[in-house]
């Protein structure tokens, strides 16, 4: 049970993190160059339980949500990257989402069969479209497990001239890991090990982590400007 003081100090971070989205992305990691050559990021499974609606707060803090008073439940988690190409060129103007269980392991789906409880101060479901620099930023919850599965986030990209990549990003350590079935169906393990990040301590900021999750693109998927994006024809059917 949160306190009136935790919601309140949750809500100021959300003004300070929601301000300082942009500004502070630039200074995560050094720039790319066009001779770069980058490994793609791996496609992982859409799953059952992309949003069957959109939430009507979907922006990229999941753990205040609007018209709510509380916090979400979890461990608050920052997590940053960069979207780019094979060659290093980043992407701006790309839709980066991301949609995962709450601290309970339920979806907001309704197909989700787990008897488990909802958390209505999570949002579920996140979206952020990356500037110049082509960088994104969410605040979320740690992921977690649930029966048959690894904590894990689901991501997709999206745009005008780029293929889409969908993916699910891994937490280190989680002994699950070495079992989770999707996980392992990329058998090679250099190409696994992209998807598995460290969630390590946020510096200023009591009782939270940060993870920075880079994604790589196909670089000839840029130039194929008439293919709709993949969660573009989704939402038409």
């Amino acid at each position: 049970m949160k306190s009136n003081r935790d919601t309140e100090s949750a809500k100021r971070t959300r003004r300070d993190f929601l301000a300082t989205t942009g500004a502070t992305l630039a200074l995560l990691a050094p720039p790319l160059t066009a001779a770069t050559q980058l490994q793609r990021t791996p496609r992982q499974s859409l799953g059952p339980f992309y949003p069957a609606t959109l939430p009507l707060d979907s922006d990229n803090d999941l753990v205040v949500v609007r018209g709510q008073s509380g916090v979400a439940t979890g461990i608050i988690t920052h997590l940053t990257g960069r979207v780019s190409d094979e060659r290093g060129r980043v992407i701006a103007g790309a839709l980066v989402e991301i949609w995962q269980c709450n601290a309970f392991g339920r979806y907001h789906h309704p197909r989700d069969p787990r008897n488990a409880p909802m958390d209505e101060n999570f949002q579920g479901y996140g979206r952020f479209t990356t500037g110049d620099d082509g960088h994104y930023r969410f605040r979320t919850i740690r992921p977690v497990p649930y029966p048959g599965r690894t904590p894990h986030i689901h991501f997709a990209v999206s745009g005008p001239g780029i293929e889409s990549l969908v993916t699910q990003m891994y937490v280190a350590g989680e002994p699950d890991n070495a079992r989770d079935g999707l996980l392992n169906s990329i058998h090679d393990a250099r190409a696994r090990a992209r998807l598995i990040v460290e969630l390590l301590p946020t510096a200023g900021a009591r009782d939270e982590l940060s993870a920075r999750f880079d994604l790589v693109l196909t670089a000839d998927g840029r130039l194929a400007r008439a293919q709709p994006g993949l969660l573009e024809a989704l939402r038409r059917i």
